[in-house]
């Protein structure tokens, strides 16, 4: 029989490894926002009562509460795009310190050890980048490469760390850092529907993970990315006057089902594995329906969808959506559980982009 008819669904060959995860830092600005306390907020910044139907938008979240870069009055005022990019400076520039700190604490690494800085971030921008700044403000060498990454949104983290693995291959120490502060983003002034939306789901946060070639740790396996034609409307942000305007589908539960379930289903058989050899998976929790849509995949017989994919849930109500580091936060949590199962990173983001990483613990 020719081997090639078989094709990758039955080759059991190892999965190649790119880098070893050393350790996951992460942390969230000071101000907490309860999400029981957001439909008076956001009334009271509109001056009048919101639609009832925001109220089942608030419900079907699954957030609990959410940390923010600063205290809610800064959000109901204007904000000049240079008043934005300063806060974007000061507060990332502190929570990438203290996230790429506690990562290389916990892989017993100091910023002399670090041979590249992989950053990616959509949520602002900075020249030089906030990777550069950081050299001699953290007391990286002079010489560490940095490679800032922009505009992959949610799908950040797992495109990230897909490049910081490969850029590890070569040898040495990769530190990987996540960072979004997705309240600056929008605009609160224009209370619409879409600004709503933002202000129900999205947060503020940054994750950091330590990448080496040689030291033992979890392995970090192959990756796949997938953009579909025609969907650019899907997710993204159109530039506004004051702000970015957010854009983002309905339809995304569905298109989980529809297209991103049948590109997991082929991932796993050109990596000669079924879903059933794989254990919990660290998703990006867009949001509360998004992960019943692939609990309803991952997880088919669970006898209650709504209670699978107890990490990406947990993480979802304690710290919402924060965009591109959230699934790190899932994966640190999974790993601190010393699960001995393979899984799956995914994450889905602008272009329309489906995202998917093997984790070996």
């Amino acid at each position: 029989m020719n081997d090639r008819l078989l094709g990758p669904a039955i080759c059991k060959e190892p999965v190649r490894t790119l880098a070893y995860l050393q350790s996951i830092g992460t942390a969230v600005p000071d101000t907490v926002l309860e999400q029981g306390d957001v439909m008076d907020i956001l009334a009271a910044g509109r001056g009048s009562p919101l639609p009832g139907r925001m109220e089942s938008i608030l419900a079907n979240t699954g957030i609990a509460r959410r940390h923010i870069a600063r205290p809610v009055d800064f959000y109901m005022q204007p904000r000049s795009w240079p008043e934005r990019a300063q806060v974007y400076a000061d507060t990332g520039a502190a929570l990438a310190r203290r996230a790429a700190n506690e990562a290389m604490d916990a892989a017993a690494l100091s910023p002399a050890d670090i041979d590249t800085i992989v950053f990616v971030s959509t949520t602002g921008t900075m020249t030089p980048s906030l990777p550069s700044r950081l050299i001699a403000d953290m007391g990286f060498s002079p010489d560490t490469r940095t490679v800032p990454l922009f505009g992959y949104g949610c799908a950040g983290g797992v495109l990230g760390l897909s490049i910081a693995s490969q850029l590890t291959q070569g040898g040495g120490h990769t530190l990987f850092v996540a960072l979004e502060l997705c309240s600056l983003a929008y605009d609160h002034q224009r209370m619409d529907k879409k600004d709503i939306v933002a202000a129900c789901l999205f947060a503020d946060g940054c994750a950091a993970a330590i990448l080496s070639a040689d030291r033992p740790g979890a392995q970090i396996g192959s990756f796949a990315q997938r953009v579909w034609p025609k969907t650019i409307d899907m997710m993204g942000w159109d530039i506004g006057d004051t702000g970015f305007d957010l854009v983002l589908a309905k339809n995304i539960p569905a298109f989980v089902t529809q297209e991103f379930a049948p590109m997991c289903n082929a991932y796993l058989a050109g990596e000669g594995l079924a879903l059933s050899d794989m254990g919990e998976p660290a998703c990006h929790p867009g949001g509360g329906r998004v992960v019943d849509a692939l609990a309803a995949y991952f997880v088919p017989d669970a006898p209650d969808t709504g209670a699978a994919l107890p990490a990406t849930r947990a993480v979802l109500r304690d710290y919402g959506n924060m965009s591109s580091p959230t699934v790190l936060f899932v994966l640190q949590r999974l790993l601190a559980e010393q699960r001995e199962k393979p899984f799956l990173m995914t994450a889905l983001g602008p272009g329309f982009t489906g995202a998917i990483g093997m984790v070996r613990p």
